[in-house]
């Protein structure tokens, strides 16, 4: 038999879960030699893709100096010879491609381990063993997935390293001893609205917590703190089976916290600490240097008085008494009315944006009441195989215990409490009043939203123009 004539390279392939199983690289080429040598064939060169899914034709380095090897040696190069269709791909397309591809170089695929050859049978049990490993591959993607969203129904964390605080060990989610008090504390102290992002950024990089300001403002809208699992794949959240960081009560109030700092917003809508004293500095700016206004109590023979002054000190006359500039705005507010069409566009707006809180809140309702009955179906099985003697007294409680819980932190959500809150008619008779009197708002608002209305109305701020208040801009809806 004259070998030189007859050549054939070998094309192995082992993916990282294979490696434990009858599939190692070394088995293969055993197996393959033996089989170039039966159907006379010399092996020319060996390429082996190690640690490669057969998923795709991606990635695979060695399969593409296959094809380069036969192009270059065409004609010399007879056939391609391979563990099993499955080493080859796994997907009936990238087979067809990788067969259309060698026949063209006058290369033939050949299987060590299946009936394959080049008459009409042979042809069609080579595409049948293609479509079986692509079955194969298919029912293993599929039971994968149903496995995944199985353990995430079941409150357990699916996404790689959990959040800062916590750790992974052995697939449960247990407290970080080294990071749990330290976010827990950060946590803790941007609940007192007291502390900006970068201030906690700071805080936690000292104690030796080193993030940075993009994943801790990721971090305090995660509610996989207050013990919730969230999926954006199946748009579903469930009661985690880890340990909550912080309360529900805790988490909604970082989050208004948060969203009245939010970039777009007024700066002074912003601010952490308000002087009930001075409400107005930083809102009032220097009509000569244009710096804002700061405040301070100065020391009189009858007294302490209280000033506003330019942070510049621009001229000597920049001290403001607080009581002028009080009485100056309230003469502002006075004159200052809502346009009849500004009025009917934000009640429309608020019309709309009451309306669509609404549905979304509904829309989750009905995601919970499906929640709600697989649950339940899932409960009723449980109890058909134990009363099959299928699972153990020991399992079914196990999982009982973790459906009762399932069951009852989606029973306790109260989102019809909060879709009655969203009232159209009441909130619109609230809103009215509020935006058609704006001295009367103002006045009966607390310090924050004494500042927030005034943001509202006046974007800008005000202006003191020795003396006067002016204004640089005043929102469109009024005059």
């Amino acid at each position: 038999m004259n070998n030189s004539f007859k050549k054939a390279v070998l094309y192995l392939r082992v993916s990282t879960e294979e490696q434990v199983e009858n599939f190692s690289l070394g088995t293969q080429e055993e197996i393959c030699k033996r089989e170039a040598d039966h159907r006379g064939y010399m092996v020319d060169k060996i390429f082996r893709d190690e640690g490669k899914s057969a998923k795709s034709l991606k990635g695979r380095d060695a399969l593409l100096e296959l094809f380069e090897y036969c192009r270059k040696s065409k004609g010399e190069i007879k056939a391609v010879i391979f563990y099993k269709t499955d080493r080859l791909s796994r997907q009936i397309y990238d087979y067809l491609v990788i067969q259309q591809k060698l026949a063209k170089l006058g290369v033939k695929l050949i299987s060590a381990t299946e009936p394959t050859d080049e008459t009409a049978m042979g042809k069609f049990l080579g595409n049948f063993f293609a479509q079986i490993a692509q079955f194969d591959n298919d029912i293993r993607s599929e039971r994968s997935k149903n496995g995944m969203h199985a353990r995430f129904r079941s409150g357990l964390y699916h996404n790689g390293n959990p959040p800062t605080g916590y750790l992974s060990l052995d697939k449960v989610i247990v407290k970080d001893p080294k990071t749990f008090d330290k976010i827990k504390a950060a946590w803790d102290l941007m609940a007192t609205g007291t502390k900006s992002i970068l201030e906690i950024t700071k805080i936690l990089n000292t104690s030796g917590v080193l993030l940075n300001k993009t994943t801790i403002h990721r971090m305090f809208h995660s509610k996989f703190y207050m013990g919730i699992l969230y999926s954006p794949t199946y748009q579903e959240e469930v009661q985690g089976q880890h340990i909550p960081m912080i309360t529900k009560e805790q988490f909604d109030k970082v989050q208004v916290i948060i969203n009245g700092r939010d970039l777009n917003k007024p700066t002074l809508s912003r601010r952490k600490v308000l002087n009930p004293s001075f409400p107005l500095r930083r809102f009032t700016k220097c009509g000569k240097c244009g710096s804002s206004f700061t405040g301070a109590n100065s020391k009189g023979r009858g007294g302490y008085y209280a000033y506003y002054f330019c942070q510049k000190r621009c001229s000597h006359n920049c001290s403001i008494p607080v009581r002028n500039i009080h009485e100056a705005l309230t003469s502002l507010l006075k004159r200052t009315t809502i346009n009849p069409a500004g009025k009917t566009i934000f009640l429309r707006l608020l019309e709309n944006e009451l309306s669509n809180r609404s549905s979304v809140l509904k829309q989750k309702g009905t995601r919970r009441e499906q929640q709600l009955k697989k649950l339940n179906e899932m409960q009723k099985i449980l109890i058909q195989k134990n009363l099959a003697g299928i699972y153990s007294d020991e399992i079914f409680k196990e999982q009982n215990e973790l459906l009762e819980k399932n069951i009852k932190s989606i029973q306790t959500i109260t989102d019809n409490k909060l879709i009655q809150q969203y009232n159209l008619k009441s909130a619109i008779e609230y809103v009215t009043k509020l935006i058609s009197y704006p001295l009367s708002a103002y006045g009966f608002a607390d310090l924050e939203n004494k500042i927030l209305y005034l943001s509202f109305l006046f974007p800008n701020g005000f202006t003191w123009n020795y003396p006067g208040i002016t204004y640089v801009k005043i929102n469109p809806m009024f005059k």
